[in-house]
């Protein structure tokens, strides 16, 4: 079991908390003290976390980071090193080789680990359907919401901690920004609803989530959710890489959805690329 206990103080105040770290060789829980971040580079300049699909490939020299966590493995080890300027911690959600389903990820490990290495702010690049026929497939949107009354991960099985889950507006804004820099269009606003995967949507349920949403896919809430668990920031750039089941005439299948997601992939990386905090 991964939980996280905290003294009530901190628990009511957990957004406020600035250093936490983990002791993750002995499985210790939290320790509450303001003790340097565990980023290899300096923990100077801003840290930012990368959680990607399988679709992109990043150029450069990365380190590779394995990192254990009382909720288990991540999905991959973190690939440390530089994009445009900032220093990252990039990991793979779906594995080193894409094939961890959405419904068997390690999310908490993901995030607990991220936070571990610290990083000050989390973004997730996130493949996605279109619920809307004007939100075509190749564009990129960044959520300023999300949807996912139906399945809900938490460090605090033992405990009662209500926290407000929310998309950071301020790192919303970077990514918009970073579009804009590299002369690439996107969507500034939009609710992404989660489903659980691993399998597509019926169209009946698509019928009915488009009255909620703009896009549709299996992983951002669950990141998050977590993320605003542990004060982090966090922020989507969504690849919309089909319509959803029912929207547009097109017939849907898994190979199409990667076909287009690798077509996007250097659009995203763009984007990324000219991200500053």
């Amino acid at each position: 079991m991964c939980t996280t206990t905290l003294p009530p103080f901190y628990a009511r105040h957990l957004l406020q908390v600035n250093f936490i770290t983990f002791h993750l060789h002995q499985r210790l829980p939290i320790l509450l003290f303001p003790l340097p971040s565990l980023w290899p580079f300096g923990y100077n300049g801003f840290v930012i976390g990368l959680i990607v699909g399988s679709a992109l490939s990043f150029k450069g020299e990365w380190e590779e980071r394995v990192v254990d966590t009382p909720c288990g493995p991540p999905s991959a080890p973190f690939k440390m090193g530089t994009l445009g300027g900032l220093e990252v911690a990039l990991l793979r959600r779906h594995g080193p080789e894409g094939k961890v389903p959405p419904h068997r990820i390690n999310h908490r490990a993901n995030i607990y680990a991220m936070k571990a290495l610290g990083v000050e702010a989390v973004v997730g690049v996130n493949s996605v359907g279109s619920l809307k026929e004007a939100l075509s497939p190749g564009t990129l949107l960044v959520p300023h919401d999300f949807l996912c009354p139906w399945s809900v991960l938490t460090f605090f099985d033992e405990e009662a901690v209500h926290i407000t889950p929310q998309l950071d507006e301020g790192l919303r804004r970077a990514l918009i920004e970073a579009a804009r820099r590299a002369g690439i269009e996107v969507w500034p606003r939009g609710v992404y609803v989660q489903t659980v995967g691993p399998r597509l949507e019926t169209k009946a349920e698509i019928a009915m989530l488009k009255a909620f949403g703009d896009v549709v896919g299996m992983t951002m809430a669950h990141e998050a959710t977590l993320c605003c668990e542990l004060g982090l920031p966090y922020a989507s750039l969504c690849s919309v890489d089909n319509y959803a089941h029912g929207i547009g005439d097109e017939p849907l299948s898994d190979e199409e959805i990667r076909r287009r997601a690798r077509e996007n992939s250097g659009r995203v990386e763009a984007v990324l690329e000219e991200l500053r905090p």
